[in-house]
């Protein structure tokens, strides 16, 4: 029997893993099918939305970590993909609070051993963040970097040459090594990097406890597909959302502008926009340490274009 080669992503929160996706689905081998399951951390998916373009098989899994409080759908929803699309590859973005191990160790167990081959697992970090004390000591962070078949360092662009150099001399360092450390910018992920050696020996990780989600907390909203937002009031919105959410650590969405969909994503105090295929509805997700909804839904509501839709 033939199995399903798995590769997980990985990386905190912020750090482009959906990005990177998209970036090695439209470069996949010609003639190749894959599928993916995405997990996030609130009960509003927003990477499935991104990634969906009408043809691609994608699962999503909202809710909690693939190994917490949603790990019971990993085995159902790994089973339904490849029954019904026989994939050639299996790619799953896991939530950037995911523990990562703990998902490898879930695949490696009967009934997805079975079916399933665990490969190579990327894990991506921004060098900003992995030359930082603060990030090494979170045993979040530490697990997800001690799984990594895979070190990829994303947003090189907004690094400089000396973080550059210090994530090259730490990471080159790690122990057990890597199959490959990278640079990235604009999350240009090699497909071939999927087919990079796993490691098939015990992992090397700290214990990090079930549940413990750093103490964030996520809310999320949705919209009818025939709302159409206001393009400048969405930019006020993002611009002001540092000011609005104290502690924000992440806030993405789907917005319909003007008939076209946009995916507005921000992340450590900067945000971007770029163009999806998704289509059924407006979608808006934050995580932070606490959350006004009441004030935010206001705010989303005043961002609503009220001439088009009256």
């Amino acid at each position: 029997m033939n199995k399903t080669p798995i590769n997980l992503i990985t990386g905190f929160l912020g750090v482009g893993k959906t990005t990177a996706l998209r970036h090695l689905l439209s470069n996949r081998p010609a003639g190749e099918r894959w599928a993916v399951i995405v997990n996030e951390f609130g009960e509003i998916g927003i990477d499935g939305a991104v990634l969906d373009d009408g043809e691609l098989p994608v699962a999503e899994i909202a809710g909690g970590c693939l190994c917490c409080a949603a790990g019971p759908q990993l085995t159902v929803t790994v089973a339904k993909l490849i029954r019904r699309h026989r994939p050639d590859r299996l790619l799953i973005e896991a939530s950037g609070l995911a523990h990562a191990a703990g998902v490898i160790d879930e695949m490696r167990e009967k009934p997805l051993a079975d079916g399933v081959e665990v490969a190579a697992t990327l894990t991506l970090v921004d060098p900003r963040q992995f030359v930082d004390p603060d990030y090494a000591r979170n045993p979040l962070y530490r697990d997800q970097v001690a799984v990594a078949d895979v070190l990829i360092a994303t947003k090189c662009d907004l690094a400089d040459a000396v973080t550059l150099a210090r994530f090259a001399e730490q990471a080159g360092a790690l122990f057990p090594a890597k199959a490959l450390v990278a640079q990235v910018a604009n999350g240009a992920a090699d497909p071939a990097w999927l087919a990079m050696p796993a490691a098939p020996r015990p992992r090397y990780r700290p214990a990090v406890p079930r549940g413990e989600a750093g103490g964030w907390v996520s809310a999320g909203w949705s919209f009818d597909a025939d709302r159409d937002f206001n393009g400048e009031r969405l930019t006020e919105f993002f611009d002001s959302l540092s000011a609005r959410v104290p502690g924000l650590v992440r806030a993405k969405g789907v917005f319909r502008v003007l008939g076209s969909w946009v995916w507005l994503n921000w992340s450590a105090g900067q945000w971007g926009a770029s163009q999806v295929a998704w289509r059924r509805d407006s979608r808006f997700e934050l995580i932070a340490p606490a959350i006004d909804e009441a004030a935010i839904e206001a705010a989303l509501a005043e961002c609503l274009d009220t001439e088009a839709h009256p």
